[in-house]
Order: C-alpha cells, then sequence, then structure tokens
C-alpha cells in the first residue's frame, strides 16, 4: 500500500509538472479561460460618393498592408456593413486594429507608414469614427 501512494504521488507530481510546462495550470481558475487583455482600434468610415471602387479596393490594401509595416499592430481585419438594421449612418467599412497596450497604440498612430497612408486615404473619406477599447469578455 506505501509503496502505491508513493507512486500515486510521483505519478501527480509529473502530470502537474507536465500541465504546467504546458501552460494548464495558473494560480486563477479563470486564467485559461481568459485571453490577455487586447486593446481595439476602431475605425468606421463611411467613402466620398465620388470615390471609385477601384479607390476603395486600393484604401482597403493599404489599410490592411500595414499589418506588415507596423511591428506593434497584433492583428488586423476588416469588412463592409452588411446590418439590417439601418443603423450605420451611413458608414460603410469597419477596420479593426488591435494592439497589446497603450503604448503600442500610441507608436502606431504617429508611425510614418501610418501617417502616409492616412494622408493618402484621407481624401477619399467623407466621414471617419475612430473608437478605442480595452476587450472586456465575461
Amino acid at each position: 500500500p506505501r509503496m502505491k501512494l508513493v507512486q500515486s504521488i510521483i505519478a501527480t507530481v509529473t502530470l502537474l509538472t507536465l500541465f504546467a510546462a504546458m501552460g494548464l495550470l495558473s494560480a486563477s481558475p479563470h486564467a485559461a479561460e481568459s485571453p490577455s487583455k487586447q486593446l481595439r482600434h476602431v475605425v468606421l468610415v463611411k467613402f466620398k460618393d465620388s470615390a471609385t471602387p477601384e479607390q476603395v479596393k486600393e484604401a482597403e490594401k493599404l489599410f490592411a498592408g500595414l499589418k506588415g509595416q507596423i511591428d506593434e499592430i497584433e492583428d488586423f481585419e476588416w469588412g463592409t456593413n452588411n446590418s439590417p438594421e439601418g443603423l450605420s449612418q451611413d458608414f460603410t467599412h469597419c477596420f479593426l486594429v488591435t494592439f497589446k497596450s497603450e503604448e503600442d497604440r500610441d507608436a502606431y498612430l504617429p508611425h510614418k507608414a501610418h501617417l502616409a497612408f492616412v494622408e493618402k486615404v484621407k481624401p477619399l473619406f467623407d466621414k471617419v469614427l475612430v473608437v478605442d477599447y480595452w476587450a472586456a469578455k465575461p
């Protein structure tokens, strides 16, 4: 019986060590459920009526290309409005840039690639709305 107890303890410690090494254990029981906080930078755009489909496509491509030029960008996604609610206030595009920290966002804003992008596409925009927030998950 004593040998079985020792073997059981060794097996348990081995499993716990393995789980810890895999990041499956933490001091918080909810740590594995909630990823690290992320700062979201939401840019809503309404293009001018005079903007051609080619110009809009180029603006989309240029915005997406910033992820490869600015290291502080953690993630990027975008899409066009398809809400049936009729509350878009004529905004047609949503661009979502994700950062790990406010410092990363603050490095992105004056970055030469971002400033060059803004100067190029700004004449195509009729309206722009920007909201930044820390993503909260239950």
